[in-house]
């Protein structure tokens, strides 16, 4: 046993994986299973630090962590389930094509502040394939009198997924990479369309998040607050982060 995994081991969760699943052209969910998820208090938007390849010497180590959202959680079981895309071809994408039910996972939980947020009337959700279960995360727990607008874009639709409940609350485009232009013609529909105190989730692209965040806060005057935002994955780099 290598260093890397002995420190893997003494200092992460092991669980174990008991359902992978496609649900879409490139995405594939898988559910995860260990007794510390009974007891962990969850706030929806958190992530998960899952390590993978720790046994695999040809794997470099910055590709060994990766993040990804919950997608859903069952504290009475002690399951979660996350949703891995595979259009990236990077590390994540090669172990979800090769894990298996009864494969052993290590993970530690990432809380960072891209949280749920019930403090506005109205909301704005913006994301592409990448950000679709967290945002589904956040959308499903919402209370029911909220208001909801949404923009999520792919370039291929039969790439996107319907919610863990079998429903599909968020509003799918057809758009290229970075499609900067065509989310802020969107935007300029939507936003008049929203009532009371507004508040905007944004993630994906890193691109789109910075230019999203400068339109939000220098054309719509939206302030600091009213601004949630994660960038999700970068061009040109592996990893959700």
């Amino acid at each position: 046993m290598g260093l890397f995994t002995t420190v893997v081991k003494q200092f992460l969760t092991e669980n174990l994986v008991v359902r992978k699943t496609k649900i879409s052209e490139s995405a594939y969910s898988i559910l995860i299973k260990g007794d510390h998820i009974k007891n962990i208090e969850f706030i929806p938007g958190y992530f998960l630090r899952l390590v993978i390849g720790a046994n695999n010497e040809n794997l470099s180590r910055k590709d060994t962590v990766i993040s990804y959202s919950v997608w859903d959680i069952n504290h009475t079981i002690g399951t979660v389930e996350l949703v891995i895309a595979t259009h990236s071809k990077g590390a994540g994408a090669n172990w979800i094509q090769q894990i298996q039910p009864g494969d052993k996972v290590f993970f530690r939980w990432k809380k960072g502040k891209f949280l749920i947020d019930e403090s506005a009337d109205s909301y704005l959700m913006i994301g592409d394939l990448s950000a679709l279960s967290h945002m589904y995360m956040i959308r499903r727990n919402l209370p029911e009198d909220k208001q909801v607008q949404s923009i999520f874009y792919c370039q291929q639709l039969n790439d996107m997924y319907v919610d863990i409940d079998g429903t599909t609350p968020f509003d799918f485009y057809e758009m290229s990479q970075n499609p900067i232009d065509e989310i802020i013609t969107k935007i300029e529909e939507l936003v008049p369309k929203l009532n009371g105190s507004k508040m905007v989730y944004i993630a994906g692209d890193s691109r789109v998040c910075v230019a999203l965040n400068q339109y939000f806060r220098k054309k719509l005057k939206f302030g600091t607050t009213q601004i949630k935002i994660k960038p999700f994955w970068n061009p040109g780099k592996k990893g959700l982060e």
